[in-house]
């Protein structure tokens, strides 16, 4: 088998499978080749072979003659998202230490408020702790006991385990999640639990069991966390599996040979084989993230906001001062807390097949969203059987979106159709032309978009008008001119539409590794440093030897990685735990820890105030993080002369399209996307067409592209002038540090 290097970007393929279409980014050469395919949710690998056949057939050639010749295939999903809201996983049987049987039921404190809007959590009479994945009678306690310092209270009793197991397997579990009490500190316990099932129930019968370790998933602090991430991980591993399977089997009957790569929600990716059902999660939304990261990079954009307007959500990230290394403090998994490191990310339920409905329990407010329509039967105009009006129906209906030019032609919509639902449901009961009502369908969808931005970039302590925003998605450059809040420019790429896909493909291969160590880094009475090395030392160098083997055993050279480190610390008497990049693998000296702390009081300042640095209070390590990072080749962006503001040779026509600014419709000039060369401006109202989306400038709004072919949203009165272009650092090359 042929195994991904540093220079794997020759040939490769990068697959997003979203909620609506699974998109294709083919690297061949110095050709990228972008392609979408409805996502089917019976079967995911056949909208996967859909949409790689599609690749192909731009090549020329059919997927029997591409596959051989591909060295690499990313794979970002949001099927274990899907599987959780669905439910639908086995029957679970979970090993506790006895007398914590029902520390996953209690929960933490808030442990309702865990995965619920700030809306829901108001209307507090009606909340309730989620139904929990396991019930109590699937929950057994085992006759075992280790301290915090990993020392044996009470020896295994394996007697026990076998009739406790006897138990849960006689209640129908199918999977068994194994969590014991301080296991990260004494691990030999659950292991020994696993040999015991493996004893009971061998692997090679019918009924085998998966056996998830919890110190195996998760090597720190936090019983509940822990567990919840064993368990999840025991509860998704099936189904994921059984896709990736399928997924996996068509590329081998069709002659891959190369390595399959699944992304991570810490920002990397790694091999099917390397990769924990749970480190899944989101991944497609991280990589739109990540690529913003590396493309923003070479743009020379510090400060980015990533947004993805997808068919059943808006996902939104951030890019800090060059940096995507902002970590959810305490993860939330659908409804549960867990103990893996995840980037931050927001998503809502807001894109193009979300759902306009009116709430009567609200007075007859029109509301969108969270409801999607997904891809079937989709908004109605897709004539499949959808009846619900949904964002796309209005664009649809205003005129926006070409009927006839939808999904690069290939997919004709219904405009009656969408005019009647929209008429019918939302019109009518609201008093409204049916203009009117598509046209406030937008505003509440874009409205609740921008107000995601305002939120999450204000309470991270920044100003909007700092930052670019990236609209990407297929709804993205629809909707970008509405939702854009405060953030002066708006940036378009001719890939918008598969973005998440191009952001895989200048991803890193990654793998990280925790382990939680309580050391006193700075003494508070002396404030001395400690000097026991080894404490520190030691983790590092098992976890960095554990990456080493990881990485030999997926074809990579070890040698060609960089290995980081990444420390969770806080101040004594505070709780604000922030993570922090250590300058340095190893210390070896007072003024190696001088450098590490220096580095941990200049992020905890900045992320929260240097009023709240307490060194009296003393310093502490809580967990210590080892990245392996190994770069892929990255993105080449050409830069092209400029030439005139002019763009009426890039203009296909005109099409009557309603515009609020103007209270009617309008004769609105089309333009060609493709078409715009770089200097060209186009002022609103007006349409830019691009192969799988449309970009839509309302009055008071110009495009420009740059010298990198990008379009450029901005309003009219700064577009196209010095102060329109937004502070960049650096040249446009994506080479570079890894995040």
């Amino acid at each position: 088998m042929s195994r991904p290097s540093v220079k794997a970007g020759r040939r490769t393929i990068d697959i997003d499978v979203g909620g609506t279409f699974t998109d294709l980014v083919l690297t061949w050469g110095d050709r990228r080749i972008s392609a979408k395919a409805p996502t089917t949710p019976y079967d995911l690998s056949v909208g996967f072979l859909d949409v790689l056949t599609d690749g192909a057939d731009q090549l020329e050639m059919s997927i029997d003659e591409l596959l051989p010749q591909i060295e690499l295939v990313r794979y970002s999903t949001t099927v274990a998202m899907n599987r959780l809201i669905e439910r639908k996983g086995p029957r679970l049987g979970l090993l506790t230490t006895e007398g914590h049987e029902d520390a996953i039921l209690i929960g933490r404190g808030a442990q309702w408020t865990d995965g619920t809007r700030i809306s829901e959590r108001r209307n507090v009479a009606v909340q309730n702790k989620p139904a929990p994945l396991i019930t109590r009678d699937m929950i057994a306690g085992v006759r075992e006991r280790v301290d915090s310092f990993g020392a044996v209270l009470r020896p295994l009793d394996e007697d026990d385990v076998r009739r406790k197991l006897r138990k849960l397997v006689d209640g129908g579990a199918r999977a068994i999640a194994v969590s014991l009490l301080w296991s990260f500190a004494h691990p030999e316990h659950e292991r020994r639990i696993r040999e015991i099932i493996r004893e009971e129930y061998r692997s090679y019968h019918v009924g085998y069991l998966p056996v998830v370790l919890s110190h195996e998933v998760v090597g720190k602090v936090g019983e509940y966390e822990r567990t919840m991430t064993a368990i999840l991980d025991a509860y998704l591993q099936g189904s994921i599996k059984a896709e990736m399977e399928s997924t996996w089997d068509q590329l081998r009957d069709h002659g891959y040979r190369g390595s399959f790569l699944l992304t991570h929600n810490t920002g990397g990716s790694a091999e099917i084989f390397k990769t924990t059902a749970s480190r899944t999660y989101n991944g497609g939304p991280i990589s739109g993230l990540m690529g913003s990261y590396h493309i923003g990079k070479a743009l020379g954009y510090r400060n980015v906001i990533a947004s993805d307007v997808g068919g059943t959500s808006f996902d939104l990230g951030m890019v800090v001062d060059a940096s995507v290394r902002s970590y959810e403090f305490r993860p939330i998994i659908d409804k549960w807390m867990v103990g893996i490191s995840m980037l931050q990310s927001t998503t809502m339920g807001a894109g193009g097949g979300s759902i306009a409905w009116i709430n009567e329990l609200l007075g007859g407010r029109l509301e969108v969203g969270p409801r999607s329509a997904g891809s079937y039967p989709g908004p109605v105009c897709y004539d499949l059987g959808g009846t619900e009006p949904t964002t796309t129906d209005a664009d649809v209906v205003l005129g926006y979106i070409s009927p006839d030019g939808y999904f690069n032609g290939r997919m004709p919509l219904n405009r009656d159709k969408a005019v009647e639902a929209i008429e019918l449901k939302i019109a009518k009961p609201l008093g409204l032309g049916v203009d009117e009502a598509a046209a406030l369908i937008r505003r509440i969808v874009e409205q609740n978009m921008a107000s995601a931005i305002k939120r999450e970039v204000h309470l991270r302590g920044y100003h909007p008008e700092d930052f670019v925003l990236f609209a990407f998605g297929g709804g993205g450059p629809t909707h970008v001119a509405g939702y854009g809040a405060d953030v002066p420019t708006s940036v378009i790429f001719p890939q918008a539409p598969v973005f998440s896909a191009l952001g895989s493909s200048v991803m890193d291969i990654m793998h990280v590794y925790e382990q939680s160590k309580r050391i006193l880094f700075l003494n508070g009475m002396t404030q001395q440093f400690t000097d026991d090395y080894a404490a520190y030392n030691a983790p590092i160098e098992e976890m960095v030897a554990q990456a080493r083997a990881d990485l030999t055993s997926e074809g990579l050279d070890p040698d060609s990685a960089v290995f980081t480190v990444e420390l969770d610390m806080l101040y004594g008497g505070q709780v604000q735990v922030k993570r922090v990049a250590s300058p340095l693998l190893s210390i070896n000296s007072p003024e190696d820890a001088q450098r590490v702390y220096d580095e941990f009081e200049k992020e905890y300042s900045e992320a929260f105030s240097p009023h709240v640095v307490n060194k009296p209070g003393g310093a502490y390590i809580e967990n210590i993080i080892v990245k392996a990072t190994v770069p892929t080749e990255k993105l080449a962006l050409p830069v092209h002369d400029l030439v005139g503001k002019d763009a009426s040779a890039a203009r296909t026509g005109s099409r009557n399209a309603y515009w609020p600014e103007q209270s009617g419709r309008v004769d609105t000039p089309v333009f060609a996307f493709d078409q715009l060369r770089p200097g060209n401006q186009v002022d609103g109202p007006a349409l830019v067409e691009a192969e799988f989306t449309t970009i839509v400038i309302p009055p008071g709004k110009s495009l420009t592209i740059d010298r990198h072919g990008l379009g450029l949203l901005q309003n009219s009165d700064v577009a196209g002038t010095d102060a329109a272009q937004p502070a960049r650092t650096a040249a446009p090359t994506l080479e570079g540090a890894p995040a």
